[in-house]
């Protein structure tokens, strides 16, 4: 066991976590000792595996996933998290299954739960949907366990919602702890979490609401900067501000991207759709207004398109503290004359970038393996330290 290791444990030991039996859905419904373990346990997650070293905690079970958005990253972090604990993957298909048919949600979380450890969803595209859809799955198994039909409680994970994408937040703060060096190096560092041009329409509000209710945590200086009509949700730019009065950072909105990135130690240039958009949109399909639909696309984007000059340029990264911000993205970014014919990123920029945001990527497996490990281990400290002596 490196010195490392060791520190990390020490850490790990220290905390005052009650992450044990609950599930993982929201970052700011957690304490700063349970974001801290999760993160923690993910770090010596993945040095166990660059040693070699199984974190196997399961001899058989599921984990299930429900994704009802497309996803690549997520998607197969969810699957390598799961196996590495010792969980066959499963995916739950509702247009295969009774779902199709009118299977209460009630219903379909206990029929899928019977050997099951772990149930990761992804239900990010309607306002005051996603989340809702998780609680009331968390519901319907807590009642199947408690009343007996359960032998256990599979544990919930936020693979991204309406609201929050956790495991992204957590895996882009893992990349920011890595590259400064701790976390109590980040405070007063200065991140522009910015709107950017998109040549698509209708991208979550999420990563946006994530970041800003996580990086303020943590005594950043956190900017949020959108064109007019880009807001978020309002209670999450409250929360947001709370976090960073109680933490000694700041938090601010700005319709200035260039006031953003000026002296930014980081910057997250990422398109979302507008707030009313979004709701408008889930309001169109649940009436099935087709053609109402496409026309709303079309304004959108018209709306987008007005403001292409949102982009993470070279000259805009120029403005940054030494000009050498550390570029995030949640991935995929969409960039300029590679992807698209002119997006969020200037290629040259991203291609600087890129490696930095696929080990950003990388952390992912571990922190949702983490959040699974947190909730089924009691004392996580002593459990890691013990593959150290198999």
């Amino acid at each position: 066991m490196n010195d490392k290791i060791k520190q990390l444990l020490s850490e790990l030991a220290q905390l005052k976590s009650d992450l044990y039996g609950k599930d993982f859905l929201l970052t700011w419904e957690n304490s700063t000792d349970n974001l801290k373990s999760v993160m923690l346990v993910a770090e010596i997650m993945q040095e166990l595996h660059r040693q070699k070293k199984p974190f196997k905690i399961f001899d058989s079970g599921l984990g299930i996933a429900i994704f009802r958005d497309n996803s690549t990253r997520t998607r197969f972090s969810y699957a390598s998290a799961v196996n590495a604990l010792g969980l066959a993957l499963s995916e739950l298909d509702e247009v295969k299954s009774q779902v199709a048919h009118g299977e209460t949600v009630r219903e379909t979380a206990a029929m899928i739960s019977f050997l099951t450890e772990a149930i990761g969803i992804r239900d990010d595209m309607y306002p005051g949907e996603g989340h809702s859809y998780m609680v009331e799955v968390a519901e319907a198994v807590s009642e199947s366990f408690r009343e007996g039909v359960l032998a256990q409680r599979p544990t919930l994970v936020n693979l991204q919602c309406d609201l929050d994408h956790p495991t992204q937040s957590l895996a882009d703060l893992l990349k920011l702890k890595d590259y400064f060096g701790g976390l109590e190096n980040l405070r007063g560092k200065k991140i522009a979490m910015s709107w950017a041009y998109s040549p698509s329409y209708g991208k979550p509000l999420s990563v946006p609401q994530g970041v800003i209710n996580l990086m303020t945590r943590f005594g950043m200086e956190v900017v949020l900067a959108h064109p007019e009509g880009y807001d978020l949700l309002p209670e999450t730019l409250v929360s947001a501000g709370d976090f960073a009065h109680a933490s000694g950072g700041s938090f601010r909105v700005t319709h200035d991207m260039k006031d953003a990135f000026d002296g930014a130690d980081i910057v997250y240039p990422k398109s979302w759709a507008p707030m009313a958009v979004m709701q408008e949109r889930t309001r169109l399909l649940r009436a099935g207004e087709k053609q109402a639909l496409k026309d709303l696309e079309q304004a959108c984007l018209a709306q987008n398109a007005s403001h292409m000059d949102w982009e993470c340029t070279e000259a805009m990264m120029a403005l940054t503290r030494n000009g050498n911000a550390l570029y995030e993205h949640c991935l995929p970014a969409d960039i300029s004359g590679v992807s698209c014919k002119q997006g969020e990123v200037a290629a040259s920029v991203f291609e600087r970038y890129r490696l930095h945001t696929y080990q950003e990527a990388g952390f992912k497996p571990f922190v949702i393996a983490s959040m699974i490990f947190n909730s089924k281990i009691k004392e996580p400290a002593a459990k890691l330290s013990s593959f150290y002596k198999e």
